[in-house]
């Protein structure tokens, strides 16, 4: 079903793209961005509940924050694409008796409003959070939230972070692009109108946003875990910022997919983050 209606789409924009190309553009760059919201379980809000929620707003959207624990380390989560806080359920069971933890919902996710989520914008909401903080110890990030992390610190050299923690990064934007593509069934007329689209938007290609790139100018202890079967984003991503990263260490796991929430990876984490920071001397 779903994915006759993901062609349904896809035809449609690509007849679109020789009628009307800037409404190809506009229309298709807009899906691009849409993740699908899945109704919040009871479970999942039971869980919220037990965190000190707060809200804050930015670029006219709610972004809902979460808080559990009181310890004196701060340290931020940031889930990926069509996911939301639940998703760190077993590391937050872990780490708030010692530790400050924070959470928030992406534009577009979970309990926050809107209804679009691209890099940028992630960037700049995590950029607010982090600042709100007063800075993070760590920030401990999965999929598309580490490549929005070490895109933030990236772009923001001064934003305060001890630490951070990358789960199953991508590599490339232009990966996005491919798999939007071929989920839609893009002609390559229609492809090329949604990037001329982004580059309009963001005043940079696809290209520009490059994990590896990013973590290149990153100077704070990373650790990456990356699972050698994840179907979703390849693992040789995770060595290729691993080889980028001056102070990172990589953990490759195998048969825990893409999700990493296997209790073995969430100790890994715990122990990441309660390390003395070594003083690293260049």
């Amino acid at each position: 079903m779903k994915s006759l209606i993901t062609q349904t789409i896809g035809a449609g924009l690509n007849t679109l793209a020789y009628i009307a190309p800037s409404h190809a553009a506009d229309i298709g760059f807009q899906l691009f961005c849409q993740p699908m919201r899945s109704k919040l379980t009871p479970k999942q809000k039971e869980f919220f509940s037990t965190a000190v929620l707060d809200k804050f707003t930015y670029a006219g959207v709610d972004v809902q924050t979460y808080r559990w624990g009181n310890g004196p380390k701060k340290i931020l989560m940031l889930h990926g694409w069509q996911s939301h806080t639940y998703r760190w359920k077993a590391y937050i069971e872990a780490l708030s008796p010692d530790y400050t933890v924070y959470s928030l919902d992406a534009p577009g996710h979970g309990l926050s409003g809107g209804k679009l989520l691209n890099v940028p914008l992630y960037s700049e909401v995590v950029e607010q959070q982090i600042m709100r903080m007063d800075g993070a110890d760590t920030v401990v990030t999965h999929s598309l939230g580490a490549f929005t992390a070490l895109y933030t610190f990236y772009r923001n050299p001064a934003l305060h972070s001890g630490k951070l923690v990358a789960l199953a990064s991508p590599g490339e934007a232009l990966e996005f692009f491919e798999f939007y593509k071929k989920a839609l069934k893009l002609s390559q007329r229609c492809s090329r109108l949604v990037i001329d689209k982004f580059q309009q938007i963001f005043q940079k290609t696809p290209e520009f946003f490059s994990a590896p790139t990013f973590a290149a100018s990153i100077n704070i202890p990373g650790l990456i875990i990356h699972d050698e079967e994840d179907q979703e984003t390849p693992v040789h991503h995770a060595e290729r910022i691993h080889a980028a990263w001056k102070q990172s260490s990589l953990i490759k796991t195998k048969g825990f997919g893409h999700n990493l929430k296997n209790h073995k990876v969430v100790s890994e984490v715990v122990r990441f983050v309660g390390d003395p920071v070594m003083s690293h001397s260049h």
